[in-house]
């Protein structure tokens, strides 16, 4: 009967996480997304050096240095450029 009830719970609570992480995800169609190179242009005007711009998960996912050469992750929606906060579960190793 505990591994019934445990069972549910871990299913409950895996349920309920489901949205948060599906709401990181941007849902732009492809032909509303600007060029790599307007995002780019937009943070090199921010003082970013670009190391490297890709789409994940439906955004654009950069990697830069700022003017201090700190290391920046960041993710933008690719129809606004309008930068995505970052949640507690963003992992750095990717």
């Amino acid at each position: 009967m505990r591994r019934t009830v445990a069972a549910t719970l871990v299913f409950a609570v895996c349920l309920g996480a489901g949205p948060a992480v599906a709401d990181r995800a941007c849902t732009v169609p492809l032909a509303d997304w600007q060029p790599r190179d307007a995002l780019q242009k937009k943070l090199e005007g921010e003082g970013w050096t670009v190391l490297s711009i890709r789409s994940d998960d439906g955004c654009y996912k950069v990697r830069a240095t700022n003017t201090r050469g700190e290391r920046l992750k960041a993710k933008y929606d690719p129809a606004s450029l309008q930068r995505i906060p970052r949640t507690p579960d963003d992992s750095d190793d990717d």
